[in-house]
């Protein structure tokens, strides 16, 4: 019995056991676990599965070529310690299967290579056993694979969680508001073709069995600004293109749509409609069925859709200007779709698009809009309208996924599973206020992220009684207060600059942060950088240096995108909408609300820090995920872009917080088990304390002090060379352990197996002399008998069939037909015939005729049209020359073509059916020239240099002579009467069969070839011949000869 391991997708070694033997395994594995740290003999080739045993932890260099190494060999995650780094493959690695779910479930996070299953496992049983609420934060550019890492999460505990009592529908809401939410809040951008453009937090709730019971969704910053604009190769939103492409010609006509994406303003921006990684008629099946799932009733589908409808109709309402430069609308046609798929009166609708209500002293004022100004209004209540919608969908959803059994007491026992798949930290050669609201949200996650670590790291410490040692690292709550502070900070100062009555501009914003920050260490503008620096910034722009390094931001917009306003008017024709959806979204309590309400950047920061609250509450885990390259190829590694990730997902920072004390730690348990045969003492077997073991191991080993602290329940390990080199202690242990037990099992093994088969045959031997004996009586008895019928039969075989002779005569017929299938012919040409018994002849020549007759069925059947006309040439040519031109068995093998010429130019007019070089010899001189010879529909033509040189109509062509040697010349005759012709044609020709062949079943003159053996006269012109005189010789000459014939010397290649 040999030791089997293999190593599958996800990097995990399993030993492999017998299908047929039983063995005490995990549900749904296919082999014994081996711990995580049995890779760490293939770390040169693979790398280390946990940063933190990196030696040189402090080398970003180190730390991207650990990254590579494992790339490289489809291992895309990796720890550093607790927190997973995922590397985007770009392609299918099938390591998200039923049995991965199994291989990961129930098992301890390190006994297992690193997974996304092995997290997400981790989490759920803390979240179960501790009845603590947890949360996982997922983290990242984008295209890094931050939602396909939420789907994969959700997948997991969707299948391996207990089904609630009440069935599956909130496990099926859970999995099914995914299509939705990207359907409504993702696009493709530049670097990722299903972008998140919003920020999601997602609550699971669990009962106390485990099972899912409910849910809440929390949504960050929609990028509406994408609703009316995108850049160069970008899309709007997935929902429009699902819509257009996938909706039924009825839904169509009734929302006013048209098919093509190009008809609509919105969406022609990008210049990008189409994608081929994006299958908008299938994802549109997928959101229609979604939605029925989440509990979307008809209706509200409808409304939800002359919602999206009417978005695109807004942008293609056009403005032109009357006399006093006033707007008016002038796509009369959108307005009437508009006012029917809103549900609002036509007029109001157009007076608010091109006028603005201003309230002063009580007194309500319409100011005319011109036209940027209209531009302006209609694009606001666009990004209104579908922000408001996705802000009542996410709702809708929460109230789907919202637990049924709020009054029951299992209520009030769940916890909670936090999914955040947050935008990453960005960075892009022009930033706006998207990407600083988006870095400073990355800002306070990196806070939290390093205190949670920290407070992490430090309660483990003092829960092992070791004692914590401050740890230095960059707190960039420096920054996160340049951001947020009251009154000082930038929002505060950008809000104030917002509602400051008189002309405020981007410019004087930037004048007062000048003004107000100008002293702040990681703020910079044009006005206060040296002299240097200042080639680098523009004077609108500001730079902040953040955590993960410095970022330009342009202050163009701020203002607009901050304020985020809508013209009053505007709001008070959605809230008379009758579209339910419109009226819920625009609340009539906002025109009676005096306040001012909050900016975009104020919400946002509230938000941030209510989420902020949340993460604080739950126990955190982390996946930070990286994308190899911006090309989005599988296999490529692009090692510039992934250190910009590598910097500002803050993994070297984390690395080294991590790393601060121990790099290795582990109970005392799995540790023994693991060592304990490297020490003699401990091996096989320790019966006492396991940290009393690993205290002799550590001894016996030569540990250092300063390489080793003993906790409560763990040792810890400084540096991961002492790991490495007790894990390659190990291994040479493992060798030698292997040996020794092999042989003792050898020997006990065969020794056990030859008492079993001594025991076993002397039992086999006696009952099988017995039966040996028995069997061979009755086959004794049945021989005689079988032979005495085959006697009888043999003896009578010619008389008339009777129970005498039937066995024998039956036994003959068997025979024949048996050995008959093995005889067949196996081709038409074969004629060979077993032969039959007297009392078969006549079924044998009908089974004969059926099988010739069956075998040319079937050859026929299987000759293509090409083939079939090959054969007829062939045919022709067996015909004319077989046994009659020696080089005629050259030519059998050598299959006939339409053209023998080699891209030489003809002219179209001709439509040769047949072209090959030739030389023709002149009638008098004999000169060889090298010509073309085509065979068209009516003649025959002579072409040199796609010249037409001789033109032969078949009607004149009233012969061919050929010699009988093996030469290759032939004559053409002509009729003497055609003025036209000077006289017969002397050819020679390479592939004189074919060529002859083929002239003679164009000009149907099959019978008028002539194979002469001695000369061939021809009409040299008018009353002059010529003769051509064939001999046979060694080679091939061609000569005039003294008497003026052309003396042909050819060898016969064949005796006839």
């Amino acid at each position: 019995m040999a030791l089997q391991v293999e190593l599958i997708p996800t990097g995990e070694i399993i030993r492999v056991v017998h299908p047929h033997r039983p063995c005490k395994l995990a549900l749904g594995s296919d082999g014994v676990r081996v711990t995580m740290e049995s890779a760490l003999t293939a770390r040169d080739r693979v790398g280390v599965q946990d940063f933190v045993l990196l030696e040189n932890f402090t080398s970003e260099a180190a730390f991207i070529e650990n990254l590579r190494r494992r790339f490289r060999e489809n291992l895309i995650y990796t720890y550093i310690g607790p927190v997973l780094v995922s590397v985007n493959p770009y392609r299918d690695l099938q390591i998200y299967t039923q049995q991965h779910m199994e291989r990961y479930r129930g098992v301890s996070f390190y006994k297992v290579p690193p997974h996304l299953f092995a997290v997400a496992d981790t989490v759920y049983r803390a979240l179960r056993t501790e009845r603590r609420d947890q949360a996982v934060m997922i983290s990242g550019e984008s295209g890094a694979g931050k939602t396909e890492a939420t789907k994969r999460l959700l997948q997991f505990y969707a299948e391996t969680c207990p089904a609630p009592e009440r069935g599956g529908a909130v496990r099926d809401r859970l999995l099914q508001s995914n299509p939705v939410l990207e359907a409504f809040g993702n696009a493709k951008t530049l670097r990722n073709d299903n972008s998140s453009r919003f920020g999601k937090y997602m609550d699971v709730q669990f009962d106390f069995k485990g099972a899912p019971v409910g849910g809440h969704i929390l949504s960050y910053l929609l990028e509406k600004s994408r609703v009316v604009h995108q850049n160069h190769g970008e899309r709007n939103f997935h929902v429009f293109y699902q819509l257009l492409e996938g909706g039924e010609e009825e839904m169509l006509r009734r929302l006013g749509l048209e098919r093509n994406p190009q008809s609509y303003l919105y969406l022609v921006k990008g210049q990008c409609a189409k994608v081929s990684s994006i299958n908008d008629k299938s994802d549109w099946k997928v959101v229609r069925k979604a939605l029925t799932v989440i509990d979307f009733t008809e209706d509200e589908v409808e409304d939800l859709l002359s919602i999206v409808a009417s978005v695109l109709h807004l942008g293609n309402i056009h403005f032109a200007a009357d006399e006093e430069s006033n707007a008016q609308v002038t796509t009369e046609n959108q307005l009437k779709y508009l006012t029917r798929l809103l549900g609002v009166e036509g007029s109001t609708l157009r007076e608010a698009l091109t006028h603005r209500k201003i309230i002063a002293k009580g007194e309500e004022l319409l100011s005319p809009l011109n036209l940027e100004q209209a531009a302006y209004a209609r694009d606001a209540l666009s990004k209104a309208v579908y922000s408001r919608t996705f802000t009542w969908l996410v709702r809708k959803i929460n109230r789907s996924l919202a637990s049924k059994d709020a009054e029951s007491p299992s209520w009030r026992s769940t916890t909670v599973l936090g999914l955040l798949d947050i935008y990453g930290f960005e960075v892009f050669q022009h930033n706006s206020f998207e990407q600083f609201c988006i870095n400073y949200c990355n800002e306070k996650l990196q806070q939290l992220f390093i205190e949670l670590t920290l407070k992490s790291e430090q309660e483990e410490y003092e829960a092992e009684g070791i004692a914590w040692e401050p740890v230095q690292y960059f707190n960039n709550k420096i920054i996160c207060d340049l951001v947020e502070e009251k009154f000082k900070g930038i929002i505060s100062i950008l809000d104030e600059e917002c509602l400051r009555p008189g002309e405020a501009t981007d410019l004087t914003f930037l004048e007062k942060l000048e003004d107000t920050v100008k002293y702040h260490p990681h703020f910079l503008t044009h006005k206060l950088a040296d002299q240097p620096t200042r080639k680098s910034l523009g004077r609108g722009e500001f730079r902040l240096l953040h955590y993960a390094g410095e970022v330009t931001y342009s202050v163009t917009g701020f203002l607009d995108k901050n304020n985020d306003l809508l013209f009053r008017n505007l709001k008070e024709t959605m809230c008379s909408s009758q579209n339910p959806i419109m009226s819920q979204c625009f609340d009539r309590s906002e025109l009676s609300d005096k306040k001012r309400p909050e900016t975009v950047a104020t919400q946002f920061k509230m938000s941030l820090l209510q989420l902020v609250e949340i993460l604080k509450s739950k126990e955190p885990a982390y996946i930070r995920c990286i994308k190899p390259n911006d090309s989005k190829q599988p296999g490529r590694f692009d090692e510039v872009l992934i250190r910009h990730q590598v910097k500002y997902l803050g993994l070297m920072e984390n690395l080294r917080v991590r790393r601060a004390g121990f790099a290795y730690r582990r109970k005392y348990e799995a540790f023994l088990q693991r060592y304990k045969s490297l020490c003699p003492e401990t091996w096989p077997t320790w019966t006492g304390r396991p940290q009393d073991g690993v205290a002799v191991l550590i001894r016996h080993l030569d540990y250092k002090p300063e390489e080793y602290k003993m906790g409560r329940t763990k040792i810890f390990i400084r540096f991961p060379k002492t790991l490495f080199a007790t894990e390659d202690a190990l291994e040479v242990r493992r060798q030698s352990l292997a040996t020794k037990i092999q042989a003792s099992w050898r020997g006990f093994h065969w020794r056990q197996k030859f008492l079993r088969v001594k025991r076993s045959a002397i039992c086999i031997q006696s009952w099988w002399r017995g039966t040996l004996g028995r069997r061979r009586a009755a086959k004794r008895k049945w021989a005689a008998q079988t032979i005495r019928r085959l006697i009888r039969g043999f003896i009578l075989r010619h008389a008339p069939y009777c129970p005498e002779n039937a066995f024998f005569l039956d036994h003959v017929r068997t025979s024949f037909l048996l050995n008959l299938r093995q005889q067949l012919p196996r081709n038409i040409l074969d004629t060979s015939w077993p032969t039959p018994p007297p009392a078969l002849r006549e079924a044998s020549e009908l089974l004969r005729e059926l099988c010739v007759k069956n075998m040319v069925w079937k050859y026929c059947r299987s000759i293509s049209p090409e083939w079939k006309q090959q054969l007829q040439q062939k045919a022709v040519a067996s015909e004319i020359f077989k046994g009659k031109k020696d080089n005629y068995p050259q030519s059998v093998p050598r299959l006939f073509i339409s053209t023998r010429l080699a891209l030489e130019p003809l002219q179209p007019a001709l439509c040769p059916q047949y072209a090959v070089p030739v030389v023709k010899y002149d009638r008098k001189g004999y000169k060889p020239r090298s010509r073309q010879l085509l065979l068209t529909p009516n003649a025959v033509v002579i072409v040199e240099d796609a010249k037409v040189k001789q033109r032969i109509d078949y009607a004149n062509l009233t012969g061919i002579s050929v010699s009988s040697l093996s030469d290759s010349l032939f004559v053409l005759h002509v009729q003497r009467e055609d003025n036209k012709q000077k006289g017969d044609v002397v050819l020679q020709s390479d592939h004189v069969i074919e060529t002859l062949t083929k002239t003679a079943l164009s000009a149907d003159c099959v019978n008028n070839i002539n194979i002469n053996q001695g000369s061939i006269t021809f009409a040299g012109g008018p009353g002059r011949d010529g003769i051509i005189d064939f001999t046979p010789g060694s080679e091939l000459l061609i000569t005039k000869a003294k008497n003026g014939h052309l003396a042909v010397v050819a060898p016969r290649l064949n005796s006839r």
